[in-house]
């Protein structure tokens, strides 16, 4: 076979690419073009050793890499098709991560479901890139049970809310229970390791709405945790910030993750998710009326200056207190990558400060949460 020299190693015949053998990770590499290959491994080659292939030649995957790469059309069904050829060696990789052309709901949904522990845009800049491989997650101690088992239970809950979010933009039927399936999950994780690594290994690997759903999911089942709540009642909690906002899958990404303030317009049709999500969900069987409420109620205040409903006082109930709480507490320390994560102090004290608007006996109780959980 001939092979022709390029600046990232070889470039062989099947459209493949091998860098020369050192002692650096072995990344693997896979895209549906042969310039968004070279593009990739170009920026790879001073850090990694790579292997690399089209996603329409023969897979040659032969030993586990520290990480896979893939950048594809995911509104292609035969490159749906080649990564899931791939599956079974893609899922013996602990860290994988989607370059996306589009980042629309759909395909992220997509990307997840093909097995994607990160989500990033296809024209993510080197640095941002190289900082997500050198995460301790590429190294070969983290394929220890349980790293892997934090990262499946991660990946198994954002399936879920990517599926989510996909059944609201095709008008879909939900999978309520697998919904309530993960968010157990999580619930389990997070009993037996705490919430700090559960938040860690969120931000690690997801980014926006559903990084934020995550993290929202995790405190709120801690909080339920630390308040001594039964097992039903944690149910119904964690049920409740899974599903709490999946209206948001009916606004443009370009909006949910604008980085700078929001305009009027914009803002209003944020504020539009809290009912369109519970619209959707009300004529699924197997989610309570708490839920419900929780769906629409979870930026209520206690004084009346939240929405939709303008709620106030004794009308927002127990479950929508602690979600309310979780969300904006999740909001301030999640990781934007146009703004600095808040530390988790900080962000305490800004629902310290948020008197008439929380209930501060919860707030006082979050704290252990907040700082030391």
């Amino acid at each position: 076979m001939q092979h022709a020299r390029t600046r990232s190693g070889f470039l062989d015949g099947d459209g493949g690419i091998r860098t020369k053998a050192t002692a650096r990770p072995f990344l693997h590499v896979l895209a549906d073009t042969s310039d968004k290959l070279s593009g990739i491994c170009s920026i790879l080659q001073e850090r990694f050793t790579i292997a690399g292939e089209r996603l329409d030649a023969d897979s040659r995957l032969s030993q586990t890499p520290a990480a896979v790469v893939i950048r594809a059309e995911l509104r292609d069904v035969d490159n749906i098709a080649a990564i899931k050829q791939r599956a079974g060696k893609l899922a013996k990789v602990s860290k994988r991560i989607f370059l996306l052309e589009h980042t629309s709901h759909v395909c992220i949904a997509q990307a997840y479901a093909l097995g994607a522990t990160l989500v990033l845009p296809g024209t993510v800049g080197r640095t941002k890139l190289l900082a997500a491989l050198a995460d301790p997650a590429v190294r070969p101690s983290a394929s220890s049970g349980d790293a892997l088992q934090s990262d499946n239970a991660v990946e198994t809950a954002a399936t879920a809310i990517a599926s989510m979010f996909t059944a609201v933009t095709l008008r879909q039927p939900l999978d309520v229970d697998g919904t309530k399936e993960a968010g157990r999950q999580i619930a389990d994780r997070i009993t037996r390791h705490g919430l700090t690594d559960w938040l860690m290994t969120v931000r690690r690997h997801h980014e926006g709405t559903y990084q934020h759903c995550l993290l929202v999911t995790g405190v709120a089942i801690d909080f339920g945790l630390s308040l001594g709540v039964g097992r039903a009642d944690l149910e119904r909690l964690y049920s409740a910030a899974m599903f709490h906002d999946v209206g948001k899958a009916q606004i443009p990404l370009a909006i949910l993750d604008k980085p700078g303030r929001l305009d009027a317009a914009e803002r209003a049709l944020i504020e539009t998710h809290p009912a369109a999500g519970h619209a959707f969900l009300k004529d699924h069987q197997g989610i309570s009326p708490e839920i419900l409420g929780a769906v629409r109620h979870h930026h209520e205040y206690l004084d009346g200056s939240g929405y939709p409903d303008a709620l106030c006082g004794e009308s927002i109930g127990d479950i929508v207190r602690i979600l309310t709480i979780s969300d904006i507490f999740a909001a301030l320390i999640e990781h934007r990558h146009y703004k600095p994560t808040m530390p988790r102090a900080q962000a305490y004290d800004v629902l310290c400060g948020m008197t008439g608007k929380l209930e501060m006996a919860l707030v006082r109780s979050f704290k252990q949460v907040a700082l030391t959980r």
